[in-house]
């Protein structure tokens, strides 16, 4: 059939500049059981923190990794409302690395500001981090809940700048045990981490708070949630994937991390704390935390009632039986929705 006419967008001048700013949550919940059971609630409260608590202009843009029916419809609903500007769907998941590398020629903003989908944003997050980004020199990443273990983690270009630094300025530099305890529980708690396994973890390190040109920071950094320039995360992924696919459903993001701080680029966390790690579940404490904000959840299980599960279900024999059966289920589930 013959064309019917000009194209009307024809010469048409594009009506936004993109913002400097793209905010990325990469999302997999294949199921909504054992570790996934409260994974859309978690899910929520993520994406529902960054719209609450970030007013200055930004992109959000949504990969979801092959997620079940509920998630994807969620998501379909924020993108519909207008609360999500870019969502991408994949079929499958395509792991986590080769997500990251869409998501990093996808983003609009020539600054990325990166998070898995259990990060609660805290209000005044973005200035912060781009307060740092903007101040120190060579940023390559900057993060808002620090992790001790991290300093001496990908961070030898920070460790070494920092310490030039202290030798002109002694005083602007702090070291030692200088971080809430708070703060520490907090990452236990969420991450999964005893108390044995934490101070071993933390053997022999210090923090180390620097203070240049009025803007404090603490030394290194993490890939849970980060805020990197755009071309410093397509220059360190280009590297990583050669072939421009990785096998891996999970993994080398510590190498990703390396890679960065080989080519000299500065690690650092904002000094006040602007992010909470959630974990697999809400507990009552970032309930209240939402509730401040004026966002209504759900607490899941409390650790109190939590710990009260005994008997077969503390069989590991029995909890990878039950796995096992929760991804046979998924599995089927999915080819049927794949079918029809």
């Amino acid at each position: 059939m013959a064309r019917l006419g000009t194209n009307p967008s024809r010469g048409q001048q594009l009506g936004f500049t993109p913002p400097r700013v793209s905010v990325a949550v990469l999302v997999y919940a294949p199921n909504q059981a054992g570790y996934f059971q409260h994974r859309l609630d978690v899910t929520r409260l993520t994406l529902e923190s960054i719209i609450t608590n970030t007013p200055e202009p930004f992109e959000l843009l949504v990969f979801d990794n092959g997620s079940c029916l509920e998630m994807t419809d969620f998501l379909k609903e924020l993108h519909q409302a207008g609360k999500i500007d870019t969502l991408v769907l994949s079929q499958q998941n395509i792991g986590k690395l080769n997500a990251l590398w869409r998501i990093a020629n996808l983003a609009q903003g020539e600054v990325i500001a990166y998070s898995d989908d259990d990060v609660y944003h805290l209000s005044g997050w973005l200035p912060s981090h781009l307060q740092i980004l903007d101040t120190y020199p060579n940023v390559g990443a900057v993060t808002g809940f620090y992790i001790k273990q991290r300093v001496v983690m990908s961070s030898e270009s920070t460790l070494q700048w920092v310490k030039g630094y202290e030798t002109e300025h002694p005083d602007l530099v702090e070291r030692g045990n200088l971080i809430p305890r708070k703060w520490e529980e907090e990452y236990m708690d969420n991450s999964g981490r005893s108390e044995e396994r934490y101070q071993g973890e933390i053997a022999g390190v210090e923090d180390i708070l620097v203070d240049y040109q009025g803007v404090k920071a603490w030394v290194s950094a993490h890939h849970f949630q980060v805020l990197s320039p755009k071309k410093v995360l397509l220059e360190v992924l280009a590297e990583m994937l050669e072939d421009g696919w990785s096998d891996l459903m999970m993994g080398r993001m510590v190498e990703m991390d390396d890679r960065m701080d080989a080519k000299g680029y500065l690690r650092l966390t904002t000094h006040e704390q602007t992010m909470r790690l959630l974990g697999n579940a809400i507990d009552d404490e970032v309930q209240g935390l939402a509730a401040r904000d004026g966002i209504s959840t759900q607490a899941a299980l409390s650790n109190a009632a939590s710990e009260k599960r005994t008997g077969i279900w503390n069989n590991k024999l029995i909890q990878k039986l039950a796995q096992r059966t929760i991804n046979w289920l998924y599995r089927g589930l999915h080819e049927n929705r794949r079918n029809g």
